[in-house]
């Protein structure tokens, strides 16, 4: 089983906020990915999926384990960035396929728009 240890995770709240408040913003229909860059060598992530977009708890985990996921597997291609992924209303009605193409999405995106380091 693939692990999303600690050092590819933005912990603190100072790293969400500024990743939110500086970072470059990616769209998709469901799902929002903030970027900047980091000085780590290497991609971390951050989740905020609010209860307001998706009420449910279990619906919460399911797309956050659906994104850790996504992440895992896309982390050699991406660039020494901070990447925070905000999920809007209506996410939690997406089929796993639907999310995975959503995911898929930002992260060619994110590795295309980002210099590489």
């Amino acid at each position: 089983m693939a692990r999303f240890p600690r050092r590819a995770r933005l912990t603190k709240p100072g790293e969400f906020q500024a990743t939110l408040s500086t970072g470059k913003r990616h769209h998709e229909r469901w799902l929002t990915a903030a970027v900047s860059a980091n000085t780590l060598g290497h991609p971390r992530l951050g989740l905020a999926i609010a209860k307001k977009a998706v009420g449910l708890a279990t619906q919460r985990n399911r797309i956050k384990r659906k994104i850790r996921e996504s992440f895992r597997a896309h982390q050699p291609c991406l660039p020494a960035v901070d990447v925070v992924i905000l999920a809007r209303s209506g996410c939690a009605e997406l089929s796993a396929a639907e999310l995975d193409h959503s995911l898929e999405r930002l992260w060619t995106r994110i590795a295309a728009s980002s210099p590489r380091s």
